[in-house]
């Protein structure tokens, strides 16, 4: 059984310059974890996953130190907390409006139509990911096979 018998041919995909806020907000729609970001001609130039958006948001996380004030910084520490979480609030702001061209994974491991699925099950666990952008010959997206895909197969038994 190859990879076109079991893919997905309606791909949900991105352009570079789709903001993350939007991206998160279709991965929340419809239920994904990621995703393959295409040029104007349909060429996958990358994937977008739920990974990239974590570690974006590691990078814009709380910074607060909760220790144990002195008496006379009781009076401060509101004021201080108030000031960093509107710091914390606006970095994540910042953050929501990148474009995803700045965290996508540009390292594309792809697979074509008649890749067998055996072969895409082992590229997806020795490079530990959980999705591959099918290709044609010309490099453009033609549909996309997940873990999940691979996995069903199994239970109905195509082989």
């Amino acid at each position: 059984m190859n990879v076109e018998d079991i893919m997905q041919k309606e791909v949900i995909k991105f352009n570079e310059l789709d903001k993350i806020v939007d991206v998160a907000q279709s991965f929340r729609d419809n239920k994904i974890s990621g995703a393959p970001v295409v040029d104007e001609n349909n060429h996958v130039v990358g994937v977008i996953s739920e990974g990239d958006i974590m570690r974006l948001i590691e990078i814009h996380s709380p910074k607060i130190n909760l220790i144990l004030p002195a008496p006379l910084d009781l009076i401060e520490l509101p004021i201080k907390m108030k000031y960093e979480l509107d710091e914390v609030a606006e970095d994540m702001q910042k953050a929501g409006s990148t474009v995803i061209d700045q965290i996508m994974t540009k390292k594309i491991i792809k697979v074509k139509p008649d890749t067998s699925v055996i072969d895409a099950a082992k590229l997806l666990d020795s490079h530990k990911i959980k999705r591959l952008p099918v290709i044609d010959n010309d490099g453009k997206l033609v549909g996309i096979i997940t873990r999940g895909d691979i996995i069903a197969s199994m239970v109905r038994g195509d082989e």
